[in-house]
């Protein structure tokens, strides 16, 4: 058990811990009691050099070579291990990210799955055999193709929902043969430093997970563009400057998540207003699946806002240590000023404030504005705040070119019976995904569904995940 407030943290190269004399310690405080939590030593730029450099030898001399069983036995393992500690993973979380209890064990939840079938995908990285011919010649050669590891991914995370964008990548990267260098948010040191010991304990060899702790923009600049790092993923909005350098691998940008609802006039409105409420309140803090917008046919909109209105207004807000509370406070008290001026802002342009709109140090109100227009120009910026804006609409046309040029959406929720429209609208919405007749909150982003059919979702996104962390491979002989 980790001694809260007397926590000392620092990077962890091929097992150890960076921790010298001399080295900025920043202080982790719990957003809601302000006290702190613990402290941790930032990396200098030449721990993140020496950090690839460990990630490239380990994996050349160690990943490389591990069978895909041994692979899978020590993501399965982490997954139990997480699952025994999952009240206390939760319990950091909370301490960190003032997410609820109830909310961050749904998220351990998720990772526990994610786990388990990446270790089945990691067994699922086969080769295929194909014939070959010269043009117009008979069989001649036989091809076989296989997929192979990348070698060293760095992963660099965010506050929002920290401990699913990790264990989403790292999961994956692991099951497919990389090694990994993880630059975690200066705010969720403690559950990373958790998670980094159950990977040991079952069995991740040193060197294969190596974190860099710190806040110098430096640090990604350099993991980034050393030649040995050879994908990279963002779940942040990082502020890479590279000196007019091009970083010539894959990069991958995880963290435009935002999602928008849209609610016509034959919904289910009970459906709808409790993913609303999930994904856009008591989730939003702390989610870039957030939902920030949603759009509500006018035949049923009163209808629609009256049991959202409600809903909101009976939502409990308090120390997110508390299991009976929906909603804790926002990560600081900066955020909350922020997202109060946006909400001043939208009201000025002739909105309405129909619930909420209060707020205290860092605690905002769950907050729904209503009567936007669909002109209105909102901040296309991620809000991670309990605050919804309601857009009335009289025809699917008004909406589908104002939702598709605002290029700030790749989730998309349709709630609706009309087969027809969902085929229509799957088709015409530029978001990345549509989903319909359910949110963010009953997504497996989270944990929450137990369905047949979303496990399935989660599986083939892991299975894809693992794909996308390695390359194809031709061997060719001839017959």
């Amino acid at each position: 058990m980790l001694e809260i407030g007397t926590c000392r943290f620092g990077s962890i190269i091929e097992g150890n811990k960076v921790i010298k004399a001399g080295l900025r310690e920043i202080s982790v405080n719990d957003p809601y009691t302000h006290k702190v939590i613990g402290n941790f030593s930032c990396a200098t730029t030449e721990d993140a050099t020496q950090a690839v450099i460990c990630s490239h030898r380990v994996y050349t001399k160690i990943m490389k070579k591990m069978p895909a069983q041994k692979r899978s036995e020590i993501l399965r393992e982490t997954a139990n291990r997480i699952e025994s500690e999952i009240d206390q993973l939760a319990y950091f979380l909370s301490l960190e990210t003032v997410k609820p209890l109830k909310t961050n064990r749904l998220e351990v939840a998720h990772a526990i799955a994610v786990l388990r079938y990446a270790s089945e995908g990691a067994k699922t990285i086969y080769a295929e055999r194909m014939p070959l011919t010269r043009a117009s010649e008979k069989l001649t050669q036989m091809g076989m193709t296989k997929r192979i590891s990348l070698g060293v991914v760095s992963v660099f995370t965010s506050i929002n929902l920290p401990f699913n964008l990790l264990i989403d990548q790292l999961a994956s990267a692991i099951a497919a043969g990389n090694t990994v260098i993880l630059q975690p948010s200066e705010k969720a040191v403690l559950s990373f430093a958790l998670l980094y010991r159950l990977f040991e304990k079952s069995g991740l060899p040193k060197g294969v997970m190596n974190i860099v702790m710190g806040t110098d923009e430096n640090l990604a600049r350099i993991i980034t563009t050393h030649p040995k790092t050879k994908y990279v993923i963002f779940t942040d909005n990082h502020n890479l400057k590279t000196d007019g350098m091009t970083i010539r691998k894959k990069v991958i940008l995880s963290h435009d998540y935002k999602t928008l609802h849209i609610v016509f006039r034959d919904a289910n409105l009970d459906t709808a207003v409790y993913a609303a409420v999930i994904g856009g309140i008591t989730h939003a803090d702390a989610s870039y699946t957030s939902v920030q917008q949603i759009y509500v046919e006018r035949e049923i909109y009163l209808v629609f806002l009256e049991k959202l209105t409600q809903k909101v207004k009976s939502l409990k807000i308090g120390n997110p240590l508390d299991e009976t509370i929906d909603v804790g406070p926002m990560i600081t008290e900066q955020a909350a000023e922020r997202v109060a001026t946006w909400v001043r802002e939208t009201l000025e342009q002739g909105a309405t404030l129909s619930a909420g709109g209060y707020r205290k140090e860092a605690f905002m109100e769950p907050t729904i504005i209503s009567d936007v227009s669909i002109n209105i120009k909102q901040r296309s910026t991620d809000r991670f705040a309990p605050v919804i804006t309601i857009i009335p609409f009289s025809a699917e046309k008004e909406i589908i070119n104002p939702i598709n040029e605002s290029n700030c959406c790749s989730r998309a929720v349709v709630f609706t019976c009309d087969m027809k429209r969902v085929i229509h609208l799957g088709n015409v919405l530029t978001s990345k995904k549509v989903y319909i007749n359910e949110g963010a909150g009953d997504h497996p982003i989270n944990g929450s569904d137990k369905s047949v059919d979303a496990k399935a979702v989660l599986k083939d996104e892991v299975i894809s995940a693992i794909k996308d962390m390695t390359e194809v491979k031709l061997i060719r002989t001839e017959l």
